[in-house]
């Protein structure tokens, strides 16, 4: 399970999930420097703990390195949200809380997530097959309510996977880079 980023790490990691492309540790630095004074050698040991971490990827270009998100802000926050959630004494009673603490937008959210997994699981997938014979409204294919194919609606929703090694679209708005 990741820990969670500290501050300086999780400024850093901002920009690089933000920009969804290949940064130095220049332009991290003069995009923070804006909020505050730091050192380009503070910067480039945090991208190269973060490095070492399994955070970002880098490849040398000239004589810098590139730096590259290894996953979403979105897959780390699941598994942030996964570990605090795992580690309760009273899994039910922990979930009832953290939904106690939803705005209305969060659980439509939740609710988008909960239908997304349902459909995509084997479970998931035959209930609401019976379902839709049922009510003789079975579509052809597997396009979502607003008509966008399965893959957009996750994506929408916040992604798949968690930690750092994933790979995947996040509901921050970035896009995947087909690394």
């Amino acid at each position: 399970m990741p820990r969670q980023l500290g501050e300086l790490e999780d400024a850093v990691m901002t920009r690089v999930w933000q920009w969804n492309r290949p940064v130095t540790v220049r332009e991290v630095l003069e995009d923070l420097q804006q909020e505050r004074s730091i050192a380009y050698t503070t910067v480039m040991t945090v991208m190269d703990n973060l490095h070492q971490k399994g955070w970002v990827r880098r490849e040398v270009s000239g004589r810098a390195y590139r730096y590259t998100a290894v996953s979403t802000r979105a897959a780390y926050s699941a598994a942030l949200m996964n570990e605090a959630w795992s580690k309760s004494d009273n899994p039910a009673a922990a979930l009832v809380a953290f939904f106690g603490m939803m705005s209305a937008e969060q659980r439509e959210s939740l609710n988008d997530a909960i239908r997304i997994v349902q459909r995509d699981t084997p479970e998931g997938a035959s209930a609401q097959s019976a379902e839709e014979m049922r009510q003789g409204t079975r579509q052809e294919g597997r396009e979502g309510a607003g008509g966008e194919p399965p893959q957009a609606e996750q994506e929408r929703a916040g992604g798949e996977g968690a930690g750092p090694a994933t790979d995947s679209e996040g509901a921050d708005g970035g896009a995947r880079t087909g690394r």
